[in-house]
């Protein structure tokens, strides 16, 4: 099955999409051995401590990506969601270019009130952005297109990650409603980019 959006891609696109579309999961080496840096990233999100969260997230990226003998990626963690008036923004990637580190965004707060999102909405987030990461350096592929083979592979690394956690939440709590200077100068850095960010989120949704 192929998404509405795959017949406005060029031919060249449409090359890319249907390779994605043909891997369904991305199987990792021992998969036991990451719980205790899931554990740590729950437990970090649950105490609202956004800089270990922040941690606890690189060393789950950094593991994964030397089990997968791929590039590492940079993550960083922010407060509040950015968002517009077609919603709240979880996530972003940014691909490795011009000798810089691919990078991560996400944020473990929701726009409106504050309040730290669930563990596995969050962490679904976090491996959504890695699997963008996995299409450029494990499949080799020119782009990354949310096809549905691209979430068969998210929902593998979920499950192999996080299966015996599936149902465990975290409770939402009140936080402060200030934003800090990283999460301004990261939206000032976004704000040139809210159209192409509409039109990606709603060709590829």
């Amino acid at each position: 099955m192929v998404f509405a959006y795959y017949k406005r891609l060029n031919q060249t696109q449409k090359r890319i999409y249907r390779a994605s579309d043909k891997v369904t999961s991305v199987r990792l080496p021992e998969p036991g051995r990451f719980s205790p840096l899931v554990i740590r990233l729950e437990e970090a999100l649950k105490q609202e401590h956004r800089g270990e969260t922040q941690a606890a997230c690189q060393q789950l990226m950094d593991a994964m990506s030397a089990a997968l003998n791929i590039d590492p990626v940079s993550i960083k963690v922010l407060a509040a969601r950015p968002c517009k008036d077609w919603g709240e923004l979880h996530g972003l990637y940014y691909p490795h270019e011009d000798g810089t580190r691919a990078r991560i965004t996400v944020w473990m707060r929701t726009a409106q009130q504050r309040r730290v999102v669930a563990f596995k909405s969050f962490f679904r987030t976090v491996l959504h952005e890695f699997g963008h990461h996995l299409d450029y350096t494990l499949l080799n592929l020119a782009d990354s297109f949310h096809t549905e083979g691209f979430y068969k592979r998210e929902s593998s690394l979920f499950h192999q990650l996080a299966g015996d956690n599936k149902g465990r939440e975290i409770k939402r709590v009140n936080a402060p409603k200030e934003q800090t200077k990283d999460d301004t100068r990261e939206y000032e850095a976004f704000k040139d980019k809210w159209a192409d960010m509409k039109r990606h989120l709603q060709e590829h949704k």
